[in-house]
């Protein structure tokens, strides 16, 4: 599968993803998803569960403009 075609599947979330191919400037061309979440933390477990060798973990959403500020709230906050 292709960054592209997991951006627009998993609109908004977190995405955790092994490379199995890259371009020559190392940037993925094609993937396994692994994990998807709109909780980043799902993520970083599953990313601490897997043993592959190059993972690439990014966001799809947009990023906000300069300026802006974001505030992220997790569930497991005490």
């Amino acid at each position: 599968m292709t960054v592209e075609a997991l951006k627009r599947k998993y609109k908004d979330e977190w995405v955790l993803a092994e490379v199995l191919e890259a371009d020559e400037q190392g940037n993925p061309t094609r993937v396994r998803l692994i994990a998807h979440s709109k909780n980043r933390d799902d993520t970083y477990r599953a990313m601490r569960k897997h043993r592959a060798k190059h993972l690439y973990h990014f966001y799809t959403g947009e990023i906000p403009k300069e300026g802006y500020a974001a505030a992220f709230a997790s569930d497991s906050a005490v």
